[in-house]
């Protein structure tokens, strides 16, 4: 039989839980924690082989069933956020969480936040398009996009972005480029937006395929792909934001692809609907499917590389798969 490259970790969650999110605290690379939905908070101290559900009581005095979306760590300062709008920060590498209140007027849910180099900074993205920076710890916050993504779009739906007077408010997914720029897919999938720092606003394109998005993310040299309803994988020209893409042969056979993840360069693997994991070793050109994980009955919706050596597939019904070995054949 092959061998395994990604092994099932057990986790003590509920069947039920999606897992949304993971990051290891930059000063010790065995310590870290995973998040998902139904408060959904676990912490791991051996590099993720066994992990322990870790209260925050901070999160637990108001009744709601929080669903944390991100977390972020710079140096020993780490931010997690979720829905309902929650906003945590650690500042001794997640040995304590503490609550950091955020305004009622808040548009949308946070999606995503990232820790920024200086004692106190973070950057904050909401659903509907808001991007908020703050550099004392999330007292102040300050608005980095002039107009929200609703104002933009009735201002350029005469502009030809197909979909955009269908457009709901809220993107399913938000990236951020190593750039500080930005990369958003809209919840119905019929298009996506992108913003660079300096941007009074978000700029909408017309997506590519003929089929719904269904995610987009950066490549390892900088460049964007795009993953379509149905498994279709395109990728953009050159290596900055573009509106060119083509599409690449890849061995889907109909189940949709979730995302793609750089273990190195060469090294690429994709995710997907029913427990599909493919692996390419030419940076992304060519395909193969990994079959051992065709029993497992998840979605495995991200993929997330710390180093060559630590990497994760995040699924729902509670499934992790940990990246067990580059000398694996």
């Amino acid at each position: 039989a092959a061998p395994q490259v990604w092994q099932k970790v057990d986790l003590p969650v509920e069947e039920g839980v999606v897992l949304l999110d993971i990051a290891f605290v930059p000063s010790d690379a065995q310590h870290g924690f995973l998040l998902g939905t139904r408060q959904t908070l676990l912490e791991t101290f051996d590099g993720g082989l066994t992990w322990e559900r870790r209260d925050v009581p901070a999160a637990e005095d108001d009744g709601f069933n929080y669903r944390f979306n991100s977390i972020s760590f710079s140096g020993d300062e780490g931010w997690i956020v979720g829905k309902p709008a929650i906003l945590l920060h650690t500042a001794d590498g997640g040995k304590t969480w503490e609550r950091v209140p955020l305004s009622a007027k808040l548009p949308g849910t946070p999606l995503l936040v990232t820790a920024l180099a200086g004692e106190g900074a973070a950057e904050m993205t909401t659903d509907q398009g808001a991007i908020y920076v703050t550099s004392n710890g999330g007292e102040l916050w300050k608005a980095a996009v002039e107009e929200t993504v609703d104002a933009t779009l009735n201002r350029t739906v005469s502009s030809g972005i197909s979909g955009a007077s269908f457009y709901t408010g809220t993107f399913s997914s938000v990236k951020r480029g190593p750039e500080g720029n930005y990369l958003a897919v809209s919840s119905r999938g019929n298009f996506y937006m992108t913003w660079a720092p300096g941007q009074p606003y978000w700029e909408p394109h017309n997506r590519f395929s003929a089929r719904r998005l269904q995610d987009m993310g950066f490549r390892d040299d900088g460049g964007l792909w795009m993953i379509a309803r149905g498994g279709e994988v395109y990728y953009g020209q050159g290596s900055g934001m573009t509106e060119d893409f083509s599409q690449i042969k890849f061995p889907s056979r109909g189940f949709g692809i979730l995302d793609i993840g750089y273990r190195t360069p060469e090294e690429v693997w994709a995710s997907g609907g029913s427990g599909s994991l493919f692996r390419s070793l030419d940076g992304g050109k060519s395909w193969k499917r990994e079959k051992y994980t065709d029993s497992l009955a998840a979605n495995l919706y991200a993929v997330k590389f710390f180093s060559a050596d630590q990497g994760f597939v995040l699924g729902n019904a509670g499934v992790l798969l940990r990246f067990a070995g580059a000398n694996v054949a």
